[in-house]
């Protein structure tokens, strides 16, 4: 149990929170082990375990559906709170801004290599209004729609999201 809890802990300890400068050629993110040992987190990612029966299953694939189950769970309802749709809030909806951080939904990343990215360009569709962007990752640049990135939320001094 205690093996499972740590490295779920890793997995909530490395959610990117905000970006870390406004440069856009940084593609990095403050995370709360950035608060904890200075650093984002690393990790090995492990082979996604079957969903036969946990009680027949070894100790160690135990241990790895537990937490590959609480990733899925926590990368799914994190996600829906980052791509929160100001539409019902503020009246009107914001565009996604050029150059902002964003993270890149992909359900197939495991935990602690989320892909992160700033976006370069927005495209319009037929009515005018933006639905898919261009996004500068790591690994170059990708076009996604807007339904599969998570713009994260950027602070004030303050210490507000603005």
């Amino acid at each position: 149990m205690t093996t499972c809890l740590i490295q779920i802990e890793a997995i909530l300890n490395s959610r990117p929170l905000t970006p870390l400068s406004s440069d856009p050629s940084d593609l990095t993110c403050l995370t709360p082990a950035h608060f904890l040992i200075g650093r984002s987190l690393l990790s090995v990612p492990s082979p996604m375990v079957s969903d036969a029966n946990i009680a027949t299953m070894e100790r160690y694939q135990r241990i790895e559906a537990l937490k590959q189950h609480f990733w899925r769970r926590f990368s799914d309802e994190y996600i829906s709170l980052l791509q929160q749709r100001t539409k019902w809030k503020r009246g009107s909806s914001t565009s996604l801004q050029l150059g902002s951080l964003v993270l890149v939904r992909d359900k197939q990343q495991p935990p602690l290599l989320w892909q992160l990215g700033r976006v370069e360009r927005v495209h319009l569709g037929k009515d005018g209004v933006a639905r898919v962007a261009d996004i500068k990752t790591k690994k170059g640049v990708v076009t996604r729609a807007f339904n599969n990135i998570c713009p994260l939320p950027i602070v004030n001094s303050c210490g507000q999201d603005v």
